[in-house]
């Protein structure tokens, strides 16, 4: 009997390569505090942040996300034809339809393939990753793209302060694939949690839509009240994750967040009780990207070194909605 039980094996996705891209354009606080009445001193103290990258004419969403779903794929070994689904994650798409993953489709010269986006805002990429890992773990897909890519530069009231300084644009994107894991310990993504609740909307939100006011509109948020939802629900998914897949934070090697504020990160890792270098930040090269932040900040952590294969790592992340959520994976 135990030798039957010791060779049953579980469909995982697992991850098996990162990418990103970020516009040419790279903006300090010193250039912004020339158009906006701040200084890096007041964006720094309040936020860590240091700089962030604007997209250009030429740059959006899509190509973007090809741009990093390209680095992804190199990184993987995996040829773009073998991709079975591609889950975009964006708040801020090319168009309001087709979905801007179809755009990513083509530039990537996919002729079939699922393709979609997700709008959960910041918390997008998690909330991509678990639509991505349920499909793989059901057998409907095999190899997948999962991309969070934004240009925020668009929706941006340039002429309020408090909000104009906070977001950047960019991408990340993983490559997902089947694979069949004997143990607890094997590679891929070992528990999901998401949450919403749509009773905060006011709280951070755009004041426009094609079904309201029939335009973009611009970012509204009250900084001070995200804040404080922000670290309590973060540290409380983050710690569901860990419990539904067995572990807790001992055993974590990396906390990937979504790179909103750099006190945000400090308060979230003093509540799990986290060393405060267990945790990926790269809020102050990019700013805040939405749903690019995270796989941004995977990316970055991957390729500098720091994150190894068999690394447990948390991501977790929350936005507009109010929607949050964190994955655990054995990477």
């Amino acid at each position: 009997m135990s030798d039957i039980a010791s060779a049953a094996t579980t469909r995982r996705a697992v991850i098996t390569g990162t990418g990103s891209a970020l516009p040419v354009r790279r903006v300090s606080n010193a250039e912004l505090a020339e158009q906006v009445d701040t200084s890096d001193e007041w964006i720094v103290e309040r936020t860590g942040i240091r700089f962030r990258h604007i997209a250009g004419p030429d740059e959006t969403t899509s190509t973007l996300a090809t741009d990093a779903a390209r680095a992804a794929l190199a990184a993987a070994g995996t040829d773009a034809r073998d991709i079975d689904l591609i889950v975009l994650a964006t708040a801020t798409p090319d168009q309001t339809f087709p979905a801007s993953a179809t755009r990513v489709q083509a530039a990537l010269g996919i002729d079939d393939c699922v393709a979609f986006d997700v709008a959960a805002v910041c918390s997008g990429f998690l909330y991509a990753v678990q639509v991505a890992e349920s499909m793989i773990r059901a057998g409907s897909a095999n190899r997948a793209l999962v991309i969070g890519a934004e240009t925020f530069s668009r929706i941006l009231d340039w002429e309020d302060r408090a909000t104009c300084v906070l977001f950047g644009d960019g991408a990340g994107a993983i490559v997902m694939e089947a694979r069949e894991t004997a143990t607890q310990d094997g590679r891929g993504v070992l528990a999901t949690k998401l949450h919403a609740d749509g009773r905060h909307n006011q709280l951070l939100y755009v004041d426009g839509g094609p079904s309201t006011t029939g335009t973009v509109g611009k970012l509204r948020m009250k900084g001070k009240e995200v804040f404080r939802h922000a670290v309590v629900n973060l540290a409380a998914v983050m710690n569901e994750g860990l419990a539904a897949a067995g572990l807790g934070p001992e055993d974590v090697d990396w906390v990937v967040p979504h790179q909103a504020n750099a006190r945000i990160l400090d308060a979230t890792a003093r509540k799990l009780g986290l060393a405060p270098e267990k945790v990926v930040v790269t809020v102050d090269q990019h700013a805040n990207t939405s749903a690019a932040s995270v796989p941004l900040a995977l990316d970055t952590a991957v390729r500098d070194g720091r994150i190894k294969p068999g690394d447990l790592l948390v991501l977790e992340a929350m936005g507009g909605g109010f929607t949050w959520g964190a994955a655990i994976v054995r990477f």
